[in-house]
C-alpha cells in the first residue's frame, strides 16, 4: 500500500469544502488513516516547501498557507499518489479538467484547495512533518473484499 500526505488548504477550509473533498476520496475507496486540523506555522511552511524558500513567490505562499487552518490527512491505497493527483486535476484550477476536484471547485493557481504529495519520497518526508507514527491508524475496511479483487 502506498501513502500520500493531503492538505486541505486554507481556501478549502474557509470555503467549507472539506466534507465534499473527503467524500470524494472515500467514494474512491481510499483509506484515510490519519486526519487533523492545524494552523501551519512559518517554520513548518519553510520545512514543507524548502525547495521554494528562495523563490520570489515564496512569501505569498507562506502568507497563504499560514493564513487559516488546514486539514492534514494521510491517505493509503494502491497507487494512491497517482490516483489522488488525477482526482485533483491540474494545479491551476483554470486548466483542470471537468470532473476533477480543482476542475469543479477552483479557478486559481495558488488557491487550488488541496496539496497532495508528488511521489513516494516526498510523501514520506511530508507525512513525517505533520504526523507522528502513533497518529497513523492503518487498517483494512471490512468492505474491502467488495471494492477490489483479491489479486489487485
Amino acid at each position: 500500500m502506498e501513502r500520500s500526505l493531503i492538505l486541505l488548504k486554507p481556501d478549502c477550509v474557509q470555503r467549507r469544502l472539506m466534507g465534499r473533498i473527503v467524500s470524494r476520496f472515500e467514494d474512491k475507496a481510499i483509506n484515510i488513516i490519519a486526519m487533523k486540523m492545524l494552523q501551519v506555522t512559518p517554520e513548518l511552511t519553510k520545512q514543507h516547501y524548502a525547495e521554494h524558500v528562495e523563490k520570489p513567490f515564496y512569501p505569498a505562499l507562506e502568507s497563504f498557507i499560514t493564513g487559516a487552518p488546514v486539514v492534514a490527512m494521510v491517505l493509503e491505497g494502491l497507487e494512491v499518489i497517482r490516483v489522488v493527483r488525477e482526482m485533483l486535476g491540474a494545479t491551476n484550477g483554470l486548466n483542470a479538467a471537468a470532473g476533477t476536484i480543482r476542475g469543479e471547485m477552483s479557478s486559481s493557481r495558488q488557491m487550488n484547495l488541496v496539496h497532495a504529495s508528488d511521489g513516494p519520497e516526498a510523501a514520506a518526508r511530508e507525512i513525517s512533518l505533520y504526523f507522528r507514527d502513533e497518529e497513523i491508524c492503518s487498517y483494512t475496511p471490512e468492505l474491502q473484499r467488495w471494492l477490489k479483487a483479491d489479486d489487485e
